[in-house]
C-alpha cells in the first residue's frame, strides 16, 4: 500500500481546539510506523509542500530538508546530494537509491534519472538519509521513496492546468482520477518548455504516467504504474569566475583549444517508458507479502562538447518483501525479509561531435549489468517503551563491457569484466519513547557503494579497472516529536559518518569527469527541523476543523511556519593526490550551513501566501580549497487564491516570483573543472502564474 498521512491524536475539547499538525506515516524501513517511531533520519516532502512552490521543478521543495540538497546544473538537469554524496555527482544522482511508487527506479548501474518525472504527479517523497542498508542494498547516502497522488476514497475529479513565467516558461497539463472502495485509477500528462535563462538552455518536456490500485479482495492488493517521458534539454556549460561575472547568461565560449557549447549544439535527448506491477497478499493479518516486477526501456541521444553519445538500453527487475508480527514474552516482534534483482543491457556508441551531428566513430560498447541483494531485519518491542532493530543485507554487483568496435583489431573484440564481491551490510538502532509525543534514538549503520556504470566508463572511452566500492559508516543520534499540544513538531539528528575508499571527481578540457578513490572523509553533521502554527483561527467544532483541513477546496486559514537547518563538518581525512597532500581539507562541494525557511499564512475565503527564504554558505570548488563559490542568501513567494465553488468547480489562482532580490549565484558547480570552469550560473529574479481548474465528483 502506499504511505499516507494520518492526522495526531488530540484530547482537548472539541469546541475551542485548532487542528493539530499531522503526523506522518513512513514505510521506509518496511513497516508502515508513525515517523516517531522510526528509529533512522527520515525527511518526508508531502503534497502540501510540493504544491507551495513552482511545480516546473523539483529543487525548491526537496531543499526544505535538512541534510538534502537538490542542485539544477541545467533546466531539468538534476544533481541530489543527501548527506554530502555531492562529491561523486558531477552530474545526476549517485550513492543514493531511488524507488518509484515501489519500482527500483535507480536502474542496475546505479544511476538515476530525476529529470524524467514531473512535480505535479508527485504526492510525496520520503528521503532515508545515511546508509539504508537493512532494506534497500548498497548505497551510503541514503533512498529516496517517490509515491505518486492518489485520489481521495469516494472521489472523482478531472483537472486541466496553466503555467507561464519568465524565460519563455509555458506549462500545460491534464489529469483524471477516480478512487472507490474497490480502486483507485490515475492518469496525467504534463508539456513543459522553456527557453532557459542561459543561451544555449532551452528545455521541452512531455510526460505521461498512469496509475491503478486494485483491491478484488480483503487479501489482495494489486497495482500497476506506467511512466513514459520524452526529454530534451540543451548544456550551457560551465563558465570561469571572470566570465560569470561579466555576463552569467552566456553559454560555455570557444577557446583557442576546444570549440563552444553553442557551436557544438550541447544537449541531452532522450525517451524512457517504463512498466511496473505490484501484487501484495495478506495470508493472515500478520502475514503478508508485496512482490514488484517491472521494465523499462530507454533511447538517449547526448552531443557533449567534443563526443556524441548515443545509447539504447533496456532493464528488468523485481523485488519481494515479507512481512509478520508476532509476540515473544509478551513482547510485539515485527519481521521482514526479501530480496531484490536487477538486470540491464546497453548499446552504447561514441562518435565524435559535428556541430551536433555524429561523426567518425570512436567506440561502440555493450554493456551488461547485474545486482542483487537479500535483506532481513527485526524490530523488538522491549520494556521501558524501547524499540531495538537489527538488520541487515548480503549484496552483489557485476558488469561485464564489450568493445565491439575493437572487433577490427581482435576477432573476438574486447571485453572487461569487474565483480564486485559480496559485502555484509548491517544496521543496529534503539529507540526510546520519552513520552507519548517525543522519542529519541541513536543507530549504527553500515553501507556499501559501488562505482556507477559511468563512473567505471567514462564518455572519453576509458576502462577505469581500478576504481574500488566506498564503504562507510555512520554513528547517529536523534530525537523528535510533538510540543505545545500538537501544534509544533521538531526533528533533530547529529551523526558521524565514516567514509572509506571516498570516490572523488575532476572535470578534464573535454567536459569529462573522471573518477578515482581518495582515502577516506569524515562527515560530521546536525540538522534540525521544526514547523508548527503560530496562529489559527478558533474553529466552531472539531468536525469543522476536520473539513476544513483535509478539503483543499475549504482553507481552514492560519498561520504555519518552519524553518530547517544543517550544519556540516565535512573533512578529507588521508588523501593524496597528482603529489598534493588534501588531507584535512574540507570536501569539495559541500557548504558548512545550509537553511531555509517560510510561513504559509491563508484565510477562509482562499487568498493565500507561502514566502521563503534560503541560504547556503560558500563552499570549496576544489580538492586544494583554493577556490570556492560564493555563499548567497535566496527569496521567493508564491500566493494565489484557491477555493471550491459550487461544491464542485475547483479553482487555484496564482502567481510566484524566485530570486527576488536578482541574486548572481551558482547552483550545481562543477567541482575539480579543468580551467576553473566551475560555474554553473542559476536563474535570476523571475516570475510565474497560472490556474488549475478542476471538477469534482
Amino acid at each position: 500500500m502506499l504511505p499516507h498521512v494520518v492526522p495526531a491524536q488530540t484530547t482537548t475539547p472539541d469546541t475551542t481546539r485548532a487542528v493539530a499538525l499531522p503526523e506522518a506515516t513512513v514505510v521506509g524501513y518496511g513497516q508502515n510506523l508513525p515517523l516517531r517511531r522510526t528509529a533512522a533520519s527520515v525527511g518526508v516532502v508531502d503534497a502540501r509542500t510540493l504544491d507551495r512552490f513552482n511545480q516546473t521543478s523539483l529543487t525548491a521543495a526537496v531543499n526544505t530538508l535538512p541534510g538534502v540538497r537538490l542542485e539544477e546544473r541545467a533546466t531539468a538537469s538534476y544533481r541530489l546530494s543527501v548527506r554530502g554524496s555531492t562529491l561523486r555527482s558531477p552530474f545526476g544522482v549517485r550513492n543514493v537509491k531511488v524507488y518509484y511508487n515501489g519500482i527500483p527506479f535507480t536502474d542496475a548501474s546505479g544511476s538515476t534519472s530525476l529529470n524524467l518525472l514531473d512535480v505535479a504527479g508527485i504526492g510525496r517523497i520520503e528521503v532515508i538519509k545515511g546508509p539504508a542498508a537493512s532494506v534497500y542494498g548498497a548505497g551510503t547516502g541514503g533512498a529516496v521513496l517517490l509515491s505518486n497522488r492518489q485520489p481521495a476514497l469516494g472521489e472523482a475529479r478531472a483537472q486541466v492546468g496553466f503555467t507561464a513565467g519568465s524565460f519563455g516558461l509555458r506549462r500545460y497539463s491534464a489529469a483524471v482520477e477516480s478512487g472507490t472502495a474497490t480502486s483507485t485509477v490515475r492518469a496525467q500528462y504534463a508539456h513543459q518548455q522553456a527557453d532557459g535563462y542561459r543561451e544555449n538552455s532551452r528545455l521541452r518536456r512531455d510526460v505521461l504516467t498512469l496509475d491503478g490500485e486494485f483491491r478484488p479482495s480483503e487479501k489482495r492488493t494489486v497495482a500497476a504504474h506506467v511512466l513514459y517521458a520524452d526529454l530534451n534539454y540543451q548544456l550551457p556549460g560551465g563558465l570561469t569566475r571572470v566570465q560569470f561575472e561579466q555576463n552569467p547568461r552566456q553559454a560555455r565560449p570557444a577557446t583557442a583549444t576546444a570549440p563552444g557549447t553553442v557551436a557544438q549544439k550541447a544537449a541531452y535527448a532522450s525517451r524512457t517508458a517504463l512498466l511496473g506491477v505490484a501484487h501484495e497478499y495478506r495470508f493472515t493479518p500478520r502475514f503478508s507479502n508485496k512482490t514488484t516486477l517491472y521494465t523499462s526501456g530507454t533511447t538517449i541521444r547526448t552531443p557533449f562538447l567534443i563526443d556524441y553519445e548515443r545509447n539504447t538500453g533496456v532493464s528488468w527487475g523485481g523485488r519481494t518483501a515479507f512481512a509478520y508480527r508476532t509476540a515473544v514474552a509478551g513482547r510485539g516482534l515485527r519481521l521482514s525479509a526479501g530480496g531484490e534483482w536487477q538486470s540491464s543491457f546497453e548499446s552504447s556508441r561514441n562518435y565524435r561531435n559535428r556541430a551536433g551531428t555524429p561523426g567518425t566513430l570512436r567506440y561502440d560498447d555493450e554493456i551488461r549489468t547485474a545486482t542483487g541483494f537479500g535483506f532481513g531485519q527485526a524490530e523488538l518491542e522491549l520494556p521501558a517503551g524501547l524499540l531495538a532493530t537489527v538488520g541487515a543485507s548480503y549484496n552483489r554487483l557485476a558488469y561485464r563491457i564489450t568493445r565491439v568496435s575493437a572487433a577490427a583489431t581482435n576477432p573476438t573484440g574486447y571485453e572487461f569484466r569487474r565483480d564486485f564481491r559480496p559485502v555484509m551490510s548491517p544496521r543496529v538502532a534503539l529507540l526510546k519513547e520519552v513520552t507519548p509525543l517525543i522519542s529519541v534514538y541513536a543507530s549504527v549503520s553500515s553501507g556499501f557503494s559501488p562505482p556507477t556504470e559511468e563512473e567505471i566508463r567514462p564518455s572519453d572511452g576509458s576502462l577505469n579497472q581500478d576504481l574500488r566500492a566506498e564503504r562507510g559508516t555512520s554513528y547517529e543520534v536523534g530525537t523528535r516529536g510533538q510540543l505545545l499540544q500538537n501544534r509544533l513538531t521538531f526533528d533533530v539528528a547529529a551523526y558521524d559518518f565514516r567514509l572509506r575508499q571516498t570516490i572523488v571527481t575532476r572535470t578534464t578540457a573535454a567536459g569529462t569527469s573522471i573518477f578515482s578513490n581518495a582515502g577516506n572523509t569524515r562527515q560530521r553533521g546536525l540538522e534540525a527541523a521544526v514547523s508548527g502554527w503560530l496562529w489559527q483561527p478558533v474553529a466552531r467544532s472539531a468536525e469543522a476543523v476536520s473539513s476544513a483541513a483535509s478539503s483543499p477546496g475549504v482553507p481552514a486559514g492560519g498561520l504555519r511556519a518552519f524553518v530547517s537547518y544543517t550544519y556540516n563538518h565535512y573533512r578529507f581525512g588521508s588523501y593524496e593526490s597528482g603529489g598534493n597532500n588534501f588531507s584535512g581539507n574540507r570536501l569539495t562541494g559541500t557548504a558548512p550551513h545550509t537553511l531555509t525557511a517560510g510561513f504559509d499564512i491563508s484565510e477562509r475565503r482562499g487568498f493565500y501566501l507561502s514566502p521563503t527564504v534560503n541560504h547556503q554558505a560558500r563552499l570549496p570548488l576544489n580538492d586544494a580549497n583554493s577556490e570556492y563559490a560564493a555563499g548567497y542568501w535566496t527569496f521567493g513567494t508564491r500566493a494565489g487564491w484557491r477555493r471550491t465553488l459550487f461544491r464542485h468547480l475547483e479553482a487555484d489562482l496564482f502567481a510566484g516570483l524566485d530570486n527576488a532580490t536578482d541574486r548572481r549565484y551558482s547552483l550545481g558547480n562543477d567541482l575539480n573543472a579543468f580551467g576553473s570552469r566551475f560555474f554553473q550560473p542559476a536563474p535570476g529574479r523571475n516570475y510565474y502564474g497560472g490556474v488549475l481548474v478542476g471538477w469534482r465528483w
